[in-house]
């Protein structure tokens, strides 16, 4: 199964934010490059909240690029056989902790946002990724800084979609 055709099956059995689901099967229905960055009409990444619940804390990166406080992710590469494991990825790669695993459930939620062009829009899939006891983090050259948050003041430092992939997660919890 190609990463495109486990994008699609994420996608269909994802039974939240229906219409934006919807968008995002039509962009891959549309779009055999659609899991790619050099797609133009935007392109599906995946990404992955680091929360370390026995703390009440979650891992934000500030992003070199939008100097923005998110979460950790990016694009999907040909080595990536799922949205799972370029989530588990992107988690690892840039939060610099081993061993960290996927909050069981598929998906937290789904965001679509502008991005400056050719690409046009990041269609991201949202997971949740839990620390193993004894965690460090490690900054990757992705980022400006990497903290470490408590849940009350995420709201203060992310913009509101990083908000409620942290609200979405703690339900699941």
């Amino acid at each position: 199964m190609s990463l495109h055709e486990n994008a699609a099956l994420v996608l269909k059995e994802y039974a939240d934010q229906p219409e934006l689901r919807d968008v995002y099967l039509d962009h891959l229905a549309a779009h055999p490059d659609g899991m790619w960055k050099p797609c133009q009409a935007g392109h599906v990444t995946a990404s992955a909240l680091v929360i370390d619940p026995a703390r009440g804390r979650v891992l934000l990166t500030l992003h070199r690029k939008l100097r923005m406080w998110l979460q950790m992710g990016g694009h999907c590469e040909p080595g990536d056989a799922t949205l799972e494991e370029a989530a588990l990825r992107e988690a690892t790669e840039e939060s610099g902790i081993a061993g960290l695993t996927l909050l069981p459930g598929g998906p937290v939620r789904l965001d679509r946002h502008p991005i400056p062009a050719p690409c046009n829009w990041h269609l991201d899939v949202q997971y949740a990724a839990l620390v193993p006891d004894g965690a460090v983090e490690a900054i990757s050259d992705e980022s400006l800084d990497l903290r470490w948050f408590p849940y009350a003041e995420v709201g203060s430092v992310a913009d509101e979609s990083v908000v409620e992939l942290l609200r979405r997660t703690l339900g699941r919890l």
